[in-house]
């Protein structure tokens, strides 16, 4: 069973080494941008390091690429005939999978505990997506568009026309149309991420169409350790991250990582945020040093960077936040 196939291929068609291959590279991937996240939360690099720039831009992309070859998986595995059974069974261990993540991290993380990763998402986009196998590429490519159009015109020319606090608590927010994003250590909402599976059903459909799909399993007919990984990609998915973090805290034991000042890595995190957000940098190096000085005055610094306050939620950093901007800061 892997993170993104929904079956197996259909009969008529030989197994597409390359997308095995595809989705081994992709778990690399996913691989090394984890190991950088354990590596920041140990403080081996600066915090924020996984969460803004190009970091953030690579887990976007890791992400896409697993929603993308699940809606490949998914037409492989159910066109022209939806094989129910194989469905719900690879459906349940996807929710079976993600509600134990759930529940993991609610104890380990409990103030981002995952509540809607890529499992999450990939076990929803795939209900929605199963309707569009069997119709027009033209259909699913539209509603690709529609998803991405409307998220566009909601952030850049009427903000908040479709987003509303009232998808901001979690049991709502996962649909993706909250105005405060809940703090999450992995949040995949289904909008906009949708777009990415019914993509790859898209392609996939018109791949069939065109017959490209025998051609392209000619690309890779001999299996290679990406697509040995691929196959169990679910599985390495489960099991790698404690693995990354159990090397990481060893690494820890023996080459302790150097203790960070507590203002200077907040104000480094604090301005990367700020500026990720389309604000100046002498505005938010200004903010950010108010809301610092204000956070270290009432011992508030520590636990906000410990996670044992929610910046989102707390009263008192949320007061701190709105004197510094009502002050000019």
């Amino acid at each position: 069973m892997t993170l993104a196939e929904s079956g197996h291929p259909s009969p008529v068609l030989p197994r597409i080494r390359l997308i095995d291959t595809l989705r081994g590279i992709a778990l690399l991937a996913m691989a090394s941008y984890h190991f950088t996240w354990d590596l920041e939360f140990f403080g081996y690099i600066e915090p924020g390091t996984a969460s803004y720039g190009w970091w953030k831009i690579y887990a976007r992309t890791i992400a896409s690429s697993f929603l993308f070859l699940a809606g490949v998986s998914l037409v492989l595995a159910h066109y022209p005939r939806i094989r129910w059974h194989a469905f719900w069974k690879r459906f349940a261990i996807v929710v079976g999978a993600a509600a134990a993540i759930s529940l993991a991290t609610f104890f380990i993380f409990p103030n981002e505990w995952i509540f809607f990763g890529i499992l999450h998402s990939i076990a929803v986009a795939s209900l929605i997506g199963l309707p569009f196998v069997r119709l027009s590429p033209l259909v699913s490519g539209g509603a690709v568009a529609l998803v991405l159009l409307l998220m566009m015109i909601d952030t850049t020319v009427s903000p908040g026309s479709l987003r509303s606090a009232t998808f901001d608590p979690r049991y709502l927010s996962w649909t993706g149309l909250f105005e405060l994003a809940p703090r999450s250590n992995d949040f995949v909402p289904l909008f906009p991420w949708l777009a990415a599976l019914l993509a790859g059903v898209a392609v996939t459909r018109l791949a069939m169409q065109k017959n490209w799909l025998v051609p392209l399993s000619r690309v890779q007919t001999q299996p290679n350790i990406f697509s040995r990984a691929g196959r169990h990609s679910l599985i390495i998915y489960l099991f790698h991250q404690p693995v990354l973090i159990a090397v990481v805290y060893l690494m820890s034991l023996v080459i302790p990582p150097p203790q960070p000042d507590p203002m200077e890595s907040y104000g480094r995190a604090c301005e990367s945020g700020c500026t990720a957000s389309g604000n100046g940098e002498a505005l938010c190096r200004s903010f950010c040093s108010c809301t610092a000085d204000a956070l270290q005055a009432q011992s508030l610094l520590v636990p906000l960077q410990q996670g044992k306050i929610n910046a989102q939620t707390d009263e008192r950093v949320l007061g701190i936040a709105q004197q510094c901007s009502i002050s000019g800061h």
